[in-house]
């Protein structure tokens, strides 16, 4: 067995007898920049499912940020931890955070890289703010039925990293199922953990069946548990490029408040792969490459480990997933918001306004938006992905965002449009701003029915009260600001040739959305 280079920084068994006296700090590192197309049409681009309240009232993202709290004694666990998303997600991801009392620092992704290159600029932020702890790495969109279990998985994990090993979580398979990878799982170590053996991606079901039987494979959980600088040392050594690229984009960043923004150009040369396929499948090279003629001590720990979890662990990758994760009436049906079910078996249904009733139904997935429904049999749930991205070739709106979109002052809703009209409803959170702002082809009808507005248009500006109207020109600055207390519902009314969000000029802007 075979420790890498800087991780080793304790007691070969700090595991045991350094509990009371640990020190070591644990810093949770979400990664929250998927896009969740299995789950359409309630994951979409620009909302996906991290964001949503899938199985609970939590976000996923809210409850993954809660499963590190009140972890086992002797861990100091970072209260703020590093979220890694996209550009598009910051200030709703934010938002979601700060409701739960969660201060996150958050690095925006000006692309999407894959998980790799997410992480290593996590691993740079750590070791930059003198924090080279152990991260907690978890994907931002996965469920957990059993936090408990979780957490003493994720102490046994930390142990081995503390020692320098990356170390995994695997979770023993229920059932054959191509929607997951496989860990193969090697020899025996302690409390229920194992060297790793190899990584297999998502297999055809009958060797997925086979992978079962044998009872040496377990689902790959995309959790990860290692110290900064281990992660570092041996991407470098693995992935050079991608290293370089990263350090170099992390080092050219810069700081805007809880948010970093990596250099731009520095990290689109990062090659995109995934934590599994950069490093955890080379591990064995790493270690190799570290411990060149250097002999080993006997209490020395594999490169890769993999523990043992069983918590009621799902990746929701899936409707099927999501009915498997939920409680289910007599005939096995779940549901979700107003539905019923009336002769119907093993069905499950997910509504967002409407009724939605399935009778005698076998196996099937009903999901209803306000803009889309769905239907599918559950034993075809994986072909979603296929048919977003048919729909997304044919430009059609429904794949990337839903009819209400979330803004950082508030959101809107589109609640009917025509050839050269648009009707929106906007709520104004309080003591936010819209930009000061023009368009170019469109003129906008204002009318307040609950709050108050505070307006700018061209040189004036003014209070309206509820039920009084305003008119902004086309071509005319204006901006919309609510000074209340109480949040600002308007009704817009956009008239003109061309509707489209992208005619918006910005003058000035609370968020930095100036081009």
């Amino acid at each position: 067995m075979l420790t890498q280079g800087a991780g080793n920084k304790t007691s070969p068994n700090a595991g045991d007898d350094a509990v009371g006296a640990r020190c070591t700090r644990i810093v949770p590192v979400i990664l929250a920049g998927g896009s969740g197309t299995r789950l359409w049409p309630v994951s979409r681009e620009n909302y996906p499912k991290q964001l949503i309240d899938v199985v609970g009232s939590d976000s996923l993202l809210q409850a993954t940020a809660r499963r590190m709290k009140d972890f086992a004694a002797g861990w100091q666990v970072d209260a703020s931890p590093i979220i890694v998303c996209g550009e598009e997600h910051r200030f709703v991801i934010a938002e979601q955070l700060h409701e739960n009392g969660v201060e996150a620092r958050l690095i925006v992704e000006p692309a999407r890289r894959d998980t790799a290159p997410a992480l290593t600029l996590a691993a740079s932020l750590a070791c930059a703010e003198g924090q080279d702890g152990i991260l907690v790495v978890m994907p931002a969109d996965h469920s957990i039925a059993d936090v408990n279990a979780l957490q003493a998985a994720l102490e046994t994990a930390a142990g081995y990293a503390e020692r320098g090993a990356i170390a995994t979580l695997g979770v023993p398979p229920t059932r054959p199922d191509t929607g997951f990878g496989y860990i193969r799982i090697g020899a025996a170590l302690r409390d229920g953990a194992h060297a790793i053996d190899g990584f297999v991606e998502k297999p055809a079901e009958e060797i997925a069946a086979q992978y079962v039987a044998a009872g040496t494979y377990w689902w790959n959980s995309g959790i990860f548990i290692l110290r900064a600088s281990v992660w570092l040392d041996t991407l470098k050594r693995l992935q050079p490029d991608m290293h370089a690229a990263c350090e170099r984009a992390f080092g050219g960043g810069r700081s805007e408040g809880a948010y970093f923004r990596p250099l731009v150009d520095e990290f689109l040369k990062s090659p995109a792969d995934s934590i599994d396929y950069a490093v955890m499948e080379r591990l064995s090279e790493a270690a190799d490459a570290a411990n060149t003629d250097a002999a080993q001590p006997a209490d020395a720990v594999p490169a890769g480990v993999v523990v043992r979890l069983e918590a009621g662990w799902s990746d929701l990758g899936s409707w099927d997933a999501v009915w498997a994760a939920m409680e289910k009436d007599a005939n096995g049906n779940a549901g979700r918001g107003r539905v019923t079910f009336e002769g119907a078996v093993s069905s499950y249904a997910h509504s967002e306004g409407r009724l939605v009733a399935c009778v005698g139904t076998t196996n099937v997935v009903v999901v209803e938006t306000a803009d889309a429904v769905l239907v599918v049999d559950r034993s075809h749930v994986q072909d979603v992905k296929g048919l977003v991205a048919r729909i997304k070739a044919q430009h059609a709106p429904e794949a990337d965002a839903h009819r209400k979109v979330h803004r950082p002052w508030g959101f809107y809703d589109s609640i009917d449009h025509g050839e050269r009209f648009q009707v929106k409803r906007i709520v104004v959170t309080p003591g936010a701003q819209l930009s000061l702002q023009l368009h170019h082809h469109r003129a906008e009808h204002w009318v307040v029915v609950r709050g108050t507005a505070l307006v700018t248009r061209g040189d004036e500006q003014f209070l309206l009260s509820e039920n009084e109207s305003t008119y902004i020109p086309l071509g005319t600055r204006h901006r919309l600001e609510n000074p209340g207390k109480v949040p600002l519902e308007i009704i817009e009314i956009q008239s003109g040739t061309y509707l489209g969000e992208d005619d918006i000029v910005r003058f000035n802007d609370n968020y930095g959305r100036c081009s």
